[in-house]
């Protein structure tokens, strides 16, 4: 893994949530898609397209979703539009979040207020989240709870499985925004019943900003009204000539105009980079490493608060939240 990450040669790169580096094969996909694009210009543009479609299927198969249930996106704040915009939101609706989340995570939602829409926050300690408060945050008339898998200022990891039971039991339904961990912490969708997903791919899918996915599960696809409609959003839509607005049977009806190729092509190639590695290797590891910094932290005289608390056996093995926090260093010694 290290020989396919270029940066790994110059740098120790510890990504601080921010944008991750590209991988080696992600670079050499964009490379190749540059050079045919100078010299062959869109001559080979059949073979760009296929190369899209793999790439959703890539993604697909990292949270073992059906390419049908997976839309190409160029940010993670599409992907939670989809939802906030297309929901058939009701005066008096509410929508549960994290008092700490990421602001697209955030306004999104508050965006909904001139429909009626309430959106309620609920505070964790240092990211850390009590199941009783979302809980109690929940009522008849919540039609979404949104949280962040990972904590963008705090690396605290939420327990999916435990939210979307939450949800679920208040007739809600789960977004979760996994740009935090998608990538290297395991997911499958088919064990945890997630209703929407979105995630950019410049953070631990190691590809460019600008291209990622997002999820819709197949049965709540018609429950959306659809944002961003174009001419690639319908059955027939490379029929220009035709106009007949019967939408595509899949997420990709959201794709309705020209996609980021370049991009996408190299966000592929990254996901398959890591799909050749077993599910929960890569997350060990990082793991291992930030357990490591923290160890080596204290010793030099930094207070570290560790929120890794032990997995609940009766939880059916679920993963426990993860975040570590430097909360005071010492003064460098003059010279």
């Amino acid at each position: 893994m290290r020989a396919e990450m270029p940066i790994a040669q110059r740098v120790a790169y510890f990504d601080h949530a921010a944008v991750g580096p590209i991988s080696g094969p992600a670079a050499r996909a964009m490379r190749h898609w540059l050079t045919q694009a100078a010299e062959l210009g869109d001559t080979v543009w059949l073979d760009w397209q296929a190369a899209v479609e793999r790439a959703r299927s890539s993604a697909a198969r990292l949270i073992n979703a059906a390419d049908e249930e997976i839309a190409l996106v160029p940010n993670t704040t599409s992907g939670i539009n989809f939802v906030a915009e297309g929901l058939d939101w009701r005066e008096g609706d509410n929508v549960v979040i994290l008092a700490d989340e990421y602001p697209s995570n955030v306004y999104a939602w508050m965006h909904q207020q001139d429909r009626g829409v309430k959106t309620r926050f609920v505070k964790t300690d240092f990211g850390r989240l009590d199941p009783d408060e979302l809980r109690r945050a929940c009522d008849t008339r919540t039609r979404v709870v949104s949280v962040s898998w990972v904590g963008f200022s705090t690396g605290c990891r939420q327990d999916v499985d435990l939210v979307a039971e939450i949800a679920h039991a208040a007739g809600a339904l789960f977004f979760l925004d996994a740009i935090q961990g998608l990538g290297v912490f395991p997911l499958d969708v088919t064990q945890t019943p997630i209703d929407f997903l979105a995630a950019d791919g410049h953070k631990w899918m190691l590809g460019p900003e600008g291209a990622g996915m997002a999820y819709i599960r197949r049965e709540h696809l018609d429950r959306l009204r659809t944002v961003g409609v174009g001419a690639t959003s319908v059955v027939g839509r490379y029929d220009y000539s035709t106009i007949d607005y019967r939408l595509r049977s899949s997420a990709a009806r959201y794709e309705g105009g020209s996609m980021n190729m370049a991009g996408l092509i190299g966000w592929g190639a990254s996901v398959d980079l890591l799909a050749a590695w077993p599910p929960g290797e890569l997350a060990a590891a990082v793991l291992a490493i930030t357990d490591q910094a923290c160890d080596r932290l204290r010793s030099i005289g930094a207070e570290v608060l560790s929120h890794r608390v032990a997995a609940d056996p009766t939880a059916g093995g679920r993963r426990p939240a993860v975040g570590h926090r430097l909360v005071h260093a010492p003064r460098p010694r003059p010279g």
